[in-house]
């Protein structure tokens, strides 16, 4: 692919509407979102097959980038951020994000799209059924924490995702509250996503045909298209959440989820 066309350029933008209105009604990372959308949008830009799902990663991962800052600095002001369980945290988070991204080259695209696939199922079955931890355990020490962070990285890597779907239920094992689970979640996305991002950039540069406006498997046109517009919709979308209700929303996304999964798994085996 040589160029983008007008019709192109608008249904970048219209994702990037979609992304965010989804995220703000819904209250979660972008990821679950951006991911599906790109798995279907970038084959209509003439992609390789090959290179569609890693760049829908890599492209989610590095929105997550800019998405993470405001949410940071939102949850900083509130103090619901456990610093001393993000710095115990981030040795592990950033090698596995790097780790995680630059492994996704070693992996076919069927296998990777597999992955997702039944990572969305996983995640739509926690949603409805609301899983949580029923016991307590002691708050783990730095050298469990760099551990579990490097775990929670590799995975959300290898997933396209800033990692709240994983750290939340971790922190929430020794009943940290929710609105410090989420906090410190999303302080723990920024250097999940950066490492991830640059493991991304790293791993494609010398791939064959790659695309035009791509940083190695970041495809920037969505990752402008995405970041430019899903900002002012989450807006909107925090606003509408008022107005509905957030358990039949929950079971909507969760039943996408589980149809984007299937889906998935069905046409990879």
């Amino acid at each position: 692919m040589s160029e983008l066309h007008f019709v192109d350029i608008i249904l970048l933008l219209s994702s990037g509407a979609l992304v965010g209105l989804l995220a703000g009604l819904l209250g979660i990372g972008g990821g679950l979102i951006v991911v599906p959308i790109l798995l279907y949008l970038l084959p209509q830009f003439g992609i390789h097959a090959e290179l569609v799902t890693h760049m829908a990663i890599a492209t989610s991962m590095a929105t997550i980038v800019v998405t993470s800052i405001a949410s940071v600095r939102a949850h900083n002001r509130h103090g619901t951020i456990l610093w001393h369980v993000f710095w115990a945290m981030v040795p592990g988070i950033i090698i596995g994000g790097l780790l995680g991204s630059y492994a996704t080259k070693y992996i076919p695209s069927e296998n990777l799209k597999m992955i997702f696939g039944i990572f969305a199922l996983l995640i739509a079955t926690q949603m409805i059924f609301k899983f949580r931890p029923s016991f307590n355990l002691k708050e783990p020490g730095k050298f469990r924490l760099a551990i579990s962070g490097a775990i929670i990285s590799t995975i959300s890597a290898l997933v396209g995702i800033g990692g709240g779907s994983l750290t939340v239920p971790y922190l929430s094992f020794w009943n940290t509250k929710m609105a410090k689970a989420v906090g410190t979640s999303s302080a723990i996305g920024l250097p999940l996503s950066i490492s991830g991002t640059v493991g991304f950039i790293i791993a494609g540069l010398q791939i064959p045909d790659r695309p035009a406006y791509s940083l190695g498997y970041v495809y920037l046109p969505a990752f402008l298209g995405i970041v430019l517009v899903s900002s002012f919709t989450a807006q909107l979308g925090a606003r509408l959440v008022l107005k509905l209700s957030s358990k039949i929303l929950t079971r909507i996304f969760a039943s996408f989820l589980i149809i984007i999964g299937l889906d998935i798994i069905i046409s990879n085996l």
